[in-house]
């Protein structure tokens, strides 16, 4: 079975411009630096090579993991505006009356502290699918809890 990663449109354009970046611009950067580091002399005593060694070896390894994702990506696209899904935002009220808004994206781009909440995360699970509104019940680790879908934008 294929591994799919679930991105929105935004996150699938993050990675691509990421590994744009390392093959256009810092890939050539760290091939020169070990050029230099080598044109001085002895390599078994030199930091500059051994840092650029190390540097090549992070580069190439994040190349290797940004094609693998993006190969193995699907974008989530959500043809009704109305139903909360990955690429959604969602507005959700809890029963002490806290409101809070959060975007849905698959596992990998998720950021609580930018609000970025995972289709897989208990509240994730919990609103995929339904529409504003609705009266969901939350199963966490901690215990189950009652939120309203308020809005889905």
């Amino acid at each position: 079975m294929k591994e799919e990663i679930l991105l929105t449109p935004e996150g699938y354009l993050e990675l691509e411009t990421e590994l744009n970046e390392l093959k256009t611009v810092v890939r050539p950067r760290v091939i020169k630096d070990l050029k230099d580091a080598r044109a001085q002399g002895d390599l078994s005593e030199n930091a500059d090579y051994d840092s650029a060694r190390d540097e090549q070896a992070q580069v190439e390894a994040r190349i290797k993991e940004l094609e693998y994702k993006l190969e193995h990506s699907v974008i989530a696209e959500s043809k009704d505006k109305d139903v909360a899904a990955v690429g959604r935002t969602v507005v959700i009220l809890y029963d002490d009356d806290d409101v809070e808004e959060f975007k849905i994206v698959g596992s990998m781009e998720a950021d609580p502290l930018e609000n970025k909440i995972s289709n897989e995360s208990p509240i994730g699970k919990a609103v995929i699918g339904h529409k504003k509104g609705e009266k969901l019940e939350v199963e966490s680790p901690n215990g189950s809890y009652t939120i309203v879908l308020k809005d889905v934008k």
